[in-house]
């Protein structure tokens, strides 16, 4: 990883915990423009995906929260017999 993605990462590293720190609402994913995710070739960050924003300029991104997001939905298996509430 060069220095520039190096550099990157650690800001948007930055970003995520800071946001997670002082939100109630875990981050969702990153924005970033479309040609930085050309350029920088990353899929994910920290396990959160990267979307593009053709709005934000290069340089910039975004971190998403959770706040009025729409969680994954997950479908699972239900092995227990007896009923657990679901918070």
């Amino acid at each position: 990883m060069g220095s520039a993605e190096a550099k990157n990462l650690e800001a948007i590293s930055k970003a995520i915990d800071q946001h997670n720190g002082t939100c109630e609402y875990p981050a969702v994913a990153i924005e970033l423009n479309p040609f930085e995710i050309e350029r920088l070739g990353w899929d994910t960050i920290r396990g959160l995906p990267i979307r593009p924003e053709p709005a934000l300029g290069t340089g910039a991104f975004r971190v998403v929260c959770g706040r009025g997001e729409e969680l994954p939905s997950e479908t699972v298996e239900a092995v227990a017999e007896e009923l657990v509430p679901v918070r």
